[in-house]
Formats: structure tokens, C-alpha cells, sequence
């Protein structure tokens, strides 16, 4: 990239391959687009790359991970609480996924940054900008049990070690959902298909109508 013209404010947007210029100070829901969304995150490894496989375990199969998981938890919930599950580390296909430690050294610039790109794309796909604290806690849950399988299964973490950061799941069998690491083609197009049918869920009859 070429350096900022003096004088001239930083370039505080980034161009994605739909075309679009995301602001990150000021991101506009207009400007997202779950390719875009689908793309980044199947190209962002968790825990920093330092997992085991072929391939990296990427923020879209734990994505997938957690709306699964949220699922089982909460058999009731609707279509736009587990599309809000699945989109819940969406941001990152923008920030990248920074591990916790380092999020603490980063401090709040990081979490402000966060925040206001997970309530555009909360807007663009008509979502509460602020999800009710219940669907927060249940998708945390989620979230977490995930953490301890991939934890342990992928990122060379003891059972103790991921039982004292993330807790012991209780009811959950890593053998009933998928954490071999997939190929970045795949990640892409599992999470869009999982979106398209949470879509559909939510909007049938206009999903039928574009159809």
C-alpha cells in the first residue's frame, strides 16, 4: 500500500473484493456483505495458527463450531438467534483474530473497534444492534466449549490447562461435531451454505420469491 499523502488523514478504510470500502471508524452496514464476511474469516486461523493439521482451524469452522454448539444448548432458539451464534466472531474478518492475552495488552482501541463493526453487521443482516443479555450468555457458552475442545484437541493445551480458562464442558462429546481443521475453499463455502439456510429460516417467503 502506498503511503498516505502528507498532510492527508490516515486511510482508516480497507477495500474489499465485492468491491466495497468498509470505514473502519465508521462502518456502514451498507458496506458489508457476507461474502466478503464468508471469505475473511475462512482466511483468519484461530489461535494464532499454533494448532495442529494439515490446514488451519480458521474462524469460519469455528464459527460453524459455535452456532452447533449454541444450538444444543438452546434446542428452542430461532433462526436469528443462531444467526446471531454463527455471526458472533464476524468482526474478525476485518481485525483479524488477536488472542485474549493480547487483546488485554491492546486494551479498549481494540474492543471499540470491535464493537462498532459488530453492530453494523448486526444492522446489515437485521439483527438487535445489541443482542439481549440471555442470547449473550448462551452464545458465551458456546463459545467457551468450543475454546476447551479446540483447546485441547488442536492447540496442544492440557485437559487442567483448558479447564482453568475456559471450563469443563458437561454434557458435550467432542466426537458429535467436526474439528478437523478444513481447507480455506471449504470453511468459505460451509459457512455461507449455513448462512443462506438460517436465511431462508428467517425469511422464507421472500428467500422463495428471489428463488
Amino acid at each position: 500500500m502506498a503511503a498516505d499523502r502528507a498532510g492527508a488523514p490516515p486511510r482508516a478504510w480497507q477495500r474489499m473484493l465485492s468491491g466495497r470500502r468498509l470505514d473502519l471508524l465508521d462502518p456502514s452496514p451498507l458496506d458489508i456483505e457476507i461474502s466478503d464476511i464468508a471469505h475473511g474469516l475462512a482466511r483468519v486461523a484461530r489461535w494464532n495458527g499454533q494448532t495442529s493439521g494439515e490446514h488451519a482451524f480458521s474462524v469460519a469452522q469455528h464459527s460453524l463450531l459455535v452456532e452447533a454448539l449454541f444450538s444444543d444448548l438452546v434446542p428452542q432458539a430461532s433462526a436469528t438467534d443462531r444467526l446471531a451464534a454463527l455471526l458472533h466472531d464476524a468482526p474478525e474478518y476485518v481485525i483479524g483474530d488477536m488472542i485474549s492475552p493480547f487483546k488485554s495488552v491492546m486494551g479498549g482501541s481494540y474492543k471499540d473497534c470491535e464493537l462498532r463493526l459488530q453492530r453494523a453487521i448486526h444492522l446489515r443482516f437485521s439483527l438487535p444492534p445489541e443482542p439481549a443479555a440471555a442470547l449473550r450468555r448462551d452464545i458465551k457458552r458456546a463459545d467457551q466449549i468450543a475454546a476447551y475442545f479446540e483447546a485441547t484437541l488442536l492447540a496442544g493445551f492440557s485437559t487442567a490447562e483448558a479447564t482453568e480458562f475456559f471450563g469443563r464442558p458437561r454434557g458435550f462429546s467432542a466426537e458429535r461435531f467436526d474439528f478437523t481443521p478444513r481447507s480455506v475453499t471449504w470453511a468459505q463455502d460451509a459457512f455461507l451454505k449455513r448462512f443462506s439456510a438460517l436465511e431462508k429460516s428467517r425469511h422464507p417467503v421472500a428467500t422463495s420469491a428471489v428463488g
